[in-house]
């Protein structure tokens, strides 16, 4: 193990990746946008940014920093903000750490790079690439970019999809269902049969621990998930089961979910609840011989205990 510099340390899943690395070896460099202890401060990231102090003496990059989805965005011209930081800043990084001799760069994307939703099939990494809004074009076109660099230069890039991360620290959407479950609101989820894969937080920072050291995993994009698909009424019944609540299920018909939701303007939100988005994860097993060390359970045992402990 040497040096690895993880951007984005400070969020979400910076927080739980950087102790995993050092536990395993690595020497992490932590890059923030603002200034931390023990941290790079590197400021607003874009095609400017200064990474030089950084990299110093760093063989490989985690690239978690982002402008990450935002649901109701009201700038001007979203795909421009959304392209200046996620692709014009990537590809500056990427650019940077091969002139300072990185070696390998993994790349957190977005399974929403893949599309929306599935049909009868999942989402595989071979299948073609469905970006639908700003936030995901603006990830695949980084891809693309990061994929670009690598052939002109040697350095080896690695591409993770994930879906939907919970855990410890989650917010938006899956911490607002923590707390309808938790204070036992009735929810109109009991005839959704739908199928959606998640990613617990652990199992992607292990994941990007792999995509590190393995020499099969440069130039390769994976696809990751828990391995299991819930419905969003499986879903609550998981939940309920973390937080030693019993689940409110209402048989409401789906289509009238949606017409709900195209009344009151949310039809993309009642979208996700409703719609499947199903992951086929295997590629990562087959040919890193990676599982993912947690189990679901595991995951939404750990997610509600840190829910419960929490302030309010």
């Amino acid at each position: 193990m040497s040096r690895v510099l993880v951007t984005g340390a400070d969020g979400f899943v910076g927080q739980a990746l950087c102790p995993l690395l050092e536990n395993v070896g690595w020497t992490v460099h932590k890059a923030t946008r603002k200034p931390r202890t023990g941290c790079f401060a590197v400021g607003d990231i874009g095609p400017d940014t200064d990474w030089r102090s950084a990299l110093n003496g760093v063989t490989a990059v985690v690239h978690l920093a982002a402008r990450v989805h935002v649901m109701a965005d009201t700038t001007a011209d979203p795909l421009a903000v959304y392209r200046a930081v996620n692709c014009a800043g990537s590809e500056n990084l990427a650019r940077q750490a091969a002139l300072a001799g990185v070696k390998r760069l993994v790349y957190v994307s977005s399974i929403k790079v893949n599309g929306e939703s599935t049909g009868s099939l999942p989402f595989r990494a071979t299948d073609t690439p469905h970006p639908q809004d700003p936030y995901a074009h603006s990830k695949w076109e980084a891809e693309q970019a990061l994929h670009r660099i690598a052939a002109e230069t040697g350095l080896e890039v690695v591409v993770l999809r994930p879906p939907l991360v919970y855990g410890p620290g989650v917010k938006a959407n899956f911490l607002r269902l923590l707390g309808l479950v938790e204070r036992g609101l009735p929810l109109p989820f009991g005839a959704v049969k739908n199928r959606r894969s998640l990613l617990y937080l652990g199992n992607l920072a292990d994941a990007i621990r792999i995509c590190l050291s393995q020499p099969a995993a440069a130039g390769k994009t994976y696809l990751l998930s828990d391995g299991v698909a819930l419905s969003s009424a499986e879903l609550v019944r998981s939940l309920a089961a973390a937080l030693g609540k019993a689940p409110k299920l209402l048989p409401v018909p789906p289509m009238l979910l949606r017409l709900a939701g195209l009344l009151f303007g949310k039809s993309a939100e009642v979208g996700r609840l409703l719609d499947s988005l199903e992951i086929d994860g295997s590629a990562i097993k087959q040919e890193l011989d990676w599982q993912p060390p947690y189990s679901m359970t595991q995951g939404f045992a750990a997610t509600a205990d840190w829910y419960r402990k929490k302030p309010t």
